[in-house]
């Protein structure tokens, strides 16, 4: 590898860090929002969300350039694929993470629920999938990654969950199905979130092992037990 590759390589591994960090940042703000009912940090998110957009722009740019000025194969191919699905990944994380704010934003100036959800042991689980998936991209660490892949079942159940739960509600009273309806947007939101750190640490697994395994997750893991 030139040392003009490598040096563009480790430049954009530190922006593709920075965006991870900002997403990050942002999750949490949203979950405070959601749980402690706190409005005010949705401009916050909103404000964070914006120079994430701006950041993804400048790394795909930053991709493009690599690619056209250094023709890197292998590995250094490979990383640079990895770099733009997860810049996107991360994104739309970002986008989420407003769609949250928004749902707390609305529920924070209506009547709580009158209804038991264990909204914080899920925001909890997913805040973990995010922390280890990008922990896993920072140090290219497969068994994280296979880690954060096992979670995402049970973030799914959760979903599932407060799903069942916040329907029995609407048909019981109707005069409480606005603010469902938004606890389960938000519900879904985070569910998403999850999903999107699986597909970073399946991008991890492509980058260190030259493997694609979406969609085929229990394959994935069979493998790995008959090695």
């Amino acid at each position: 590898m030139s040392k003009h590759l490598q040096r563009d390589l480790e430049h954009l591994k530190k922006e593709v860090l920075s965006i991870a960090s900002l997403v990050e940042a942002a999750l949490s703000k949203a979950i405070l929002a959601l749980i402690d009912r706190r409005s005010e940090l949705a401009e916050e998110i909103i404000q964070a969300d914006r120079l994430i957009d701006e950041k993804e722009v400048l790394v795909e740019e930053e991709c493009l350039k690599i690619l056209a000025l250094h023709q890197p194969v292998a590995g250094d191919l490979r990383f640079i694929i990895s770099v733009l699905k997860v810049t996107n990944d991360l994104e739309r994380m970002g986008d989420l993470c407003v769609n949250i704010a928004e749902r707390a934003s609305y529920l924070s100036v209506h009547s709580p629920l009158d209804i038991s959800l264990d909204f914080p042991s899920m925001t909890r689980g997913v805040q973990r999938m995010v922390r280890n998936s990008l922990d896993s991209l920072t140090t290219l660490d497969t068994k994280l990654a296979r880690d954060v892949l096992a979670q995402d079942d049970e973030i799914d159940a959760a979903n599932r969950e407060m799903f069942n739960a916040l329907q029995e509600l609407m048909h019981q009273d109707n005069q409480t199905i606005e603010r469902a309806v938004h606890m389960l947007s938000a519900s879904r939101h985070l569910e998403r979130i999850a999903d999107l750190a699986t597909n970073i640490v399946q991008d991890v697994v492509y980058m260190v092992d030259g493997e694609l395994i979406r969609h085929r997750h229990e394959e994935y893991f069979d493998s790995l037990t008959t090695k």
